[in-house]
């Protein structure tokens, strides 16, 4: 299965009374490597879900978000210093200025500070398990999802190894031709040169096979059939071949090249341009392919 290196993947889960979502995006990249970004009082989620990503990602520039949420219960404590101090204070103008003695909860509940809320802290250990287990089934959807563009990519890459085989058939059917009618158009130059004086035929032909060795493209076309089947093959096995395929790509392109410096032909060099158009394609598709 070919396995594209771009892809998202998102999950949630909830820890006590935090609630969890991890999210994984990545694109191509020629190395591993992991960006992972957490609130920074749990930096130390981070080199867990790291090294999960790395179990599962081997090439591709991966950024990894954790958001957490404090959702669940609060505990409240009566500030019990601060409380006395407000009773104190109030029995005091109360005697001071002969004032009602009417001290209430609900008016001491109204005065600042008579009460701390705090969350309850998840446990470390549980919340980095939670997290890790976010983090595959986040990786679970992602991986999913680059299968998916991995098919594809394949396809679109195969479909111009079509084309380039047919292109190939133009060029060695087209070159022979070119052998030819260089012959002739050589005929009619000598001729014109030694102005109605006999031609011999051993000396054209003997300059014939001359540029007829020049401008072969036989070898080329042959190794470029070659590299066609071995990305076939590389295709159909599957697994990390992004590297193996660059490299088939760059030996398809300089065979290209090679061609089109030896051709001197119009049609010829129409058709070695659409063959390095379905090249640049595979390169490109190729790239994003881990």
């Amino acid at each position: 299965m070919i396995v594209s290196m771009t892809g998202y993947g998102r999950a949630q889960r909830t820890e006590g009374t935090i609630g969890i979502t991890v999210e994984l995006r990545a694109v191509n990249n020629r190395y591993f490597d992991c960006s992972v970004r957490s609130p920074r009082l749990f930096a130390y989620l981070e080199e867990p879900v790291r090294a999960r990503v790395q179990n599962t990602v081997l090439r591709g520039k991966v950024d990894v978000y954790i958001t957490l949420e404090l959702t669940g219960e609060v505990e409240i404590s009566l500030n019990r210093p601060i409380a006395e101090e407000y009773i104190r204070a109030l029995r005091m103008l109360s005697a001071d200025y002969g004032l009602r003695d009417d001290i209430s909860v609900t008016a001491l509940a109204r005065l600042p500070d008579i009460f701390t809320m705090k969350k309850k802290e998840a446990d470390a250990e549980e919340l980095i398990e939670e997290v890790c287990a976010a983090t595959d089934e986040a990786l679970a959807v992602f991986s999913s999802m680059r299968a998916v563009e991995g098919e594809n990519l394949a396809r679109d890459i195969l479909a111009s190894l079509s084309r380039m085989e047919e292109l190939v058939e133009k060029v060695e059917e087209r070159s022979p031709q070119t052998m030819e009618e260089y012959r002739e158009r050589l005929l009619e130059r000598m001729k014109e040169v030694l102005d109605g004086v006999g031609v011999e035929e051993s000396r054209i032909l003997t300059e014939a096979a001359l540029y007829a060795d020049r401008v072969s493209v036989s070898e080329e076309t042959v190794r470029l059939r070659s590299h066609i089947e071995q990305i076939r093959v590389l295709l159909a096995d599957g697994g990390t071949v992004g590297r193996r395929l660059d490299f088939l790509v760059q030996e398809c392109n300089r065979e290209a090249n090679t061609i089109g410096s030896k051709t001197h032909d119009t049609e010829l060099a129409i058709v070695v341009v659409g063959l390095k158009s379905e090249i640049e394609k595979i390169r490109e598709q190729a790239q994003n392919i881990m």
